[in-house]
């Protein structure tokens, strides 16, 4: 890998950006999230639009995907802070914008952004060169994930009290993990202290997606697999829940795709949804 890919944004996180900001440019209001940081981040050229990965009938399912399990994590984040909860840990943050888009929650928790080493310096670069600078409360943790870094250590050198509950979220990342790593996860945030909660998106095995789905998800599948970054892991929520139960979760549940659109796609008129049985979230408590 040559430096340039060591530093810039993995390509998934990349890309997950531009469909939040296609989101925003091609789908009507209102918008499930209207983010478009990540694109702000990026700077491409103005001919983005035009790549394959961006095709407008090609992304729909994905977008609507994307934002809305980002919606949910929001939701929930936000539902916590008004209970009290201060520690927000983002597993394989990216360009997550939750710290730029809403700093009137974010400032009165401490944000905790786990991530590679070098994406992460190009991220706190590119955020002093926009203008939002780093605000005492957004704490940067380089682990790579890849080469088997435990987090929970770097985590207590970014200021994280072990005392206090936290909520961690993990989107787009455990399929790309090894089924040890992902149960070793489990296992250190279900050892947070009491009143923890973890947010965690997962795919399901490719052949129970809709159908019309299936084609993009096994093209998606063998371009990770030629990229270097195989999908490792594929879970049925009744996995996931019982290995969260077995991690040491008091209460665990899956929400489905389905879920999302009732809450969020209910009243659109132009069939925007998620796709079922593709990627769904579990959440978690201690």
């Amino acid at each position: 890998m040559n430096d340039r890919q060591d530093i810039a944004p993995d390509s998934t996180a990349a890309r997950v950006a531009l469909w939040r900001a296609l989101h925003v440019e091609l789908d009507p209001p209102p918008h499930v999230m209207e983010d478009e940081i990540g694109l702000q981040l990026l700077a491409p050229g103005e001919d983005w639009r035009h790549r394959g990965d961006m095709d407008p009938r090609f992304t729909r399912p994905f977008r609507a995907s994307i934002v809305a399990r980002a919606r949910f994590v929001e939701d929930l984040v936000v539902e916590q802070a008004g209970r009290g909860l201060t520690q927000y840990v983002i597993l394989g943050a990216g360009l997550d914008s939750f710290a730029q888009r809403r700093p009137e929650i974010a400032s009165r928790l401490r944000v905790f952004e786990i991530d590679r080493p070098g994406p992460q310096a190009w991220k706190r670069q590119r955020l002093v060169e926009l203008g939002f600078g780093m605000p005492d409360w957004l704490r940067f943790v380089p682990v790579d994930f890849g080469a088997g870094q435990g987090w929970r250590g770097g985590l207590a050198t970014a200021g994280f009290d072990d005392s206090k509950p936290a909520i961690v979220v993990s989107t787009g990342l455990s399929m790309y993990l090894t089924r040890d790593a992902n149960a070793a996860t489990l296992r250190e945030v279900a050892a947070l202290a009491p009143g923890s909660t973890l947010a965690m998106t997962f795919l399901l095995p490719l052949e129970r997606a809709d159908p019309e789905l299936r084609p993009a998800l096994e093209m998606a599948e063998k371009g990770a697999r030629a990229g270097g970054t195989p999908f490792l892991s594929f879970f049925t929520p009744a996995e996931l829940v019982a290995l969260a139960h077995q991690s040491g979760f008091g209460e665990a549940r899956h929400v489905s795709a389905a879920d999302l659109t009732r809450r969020y796609f209910a009243d659109r008129t132009d069939g925007l949804r998620p796709p079922n049985n593709a990627e769904e979230l579990l959440v978690a408590k201690t």
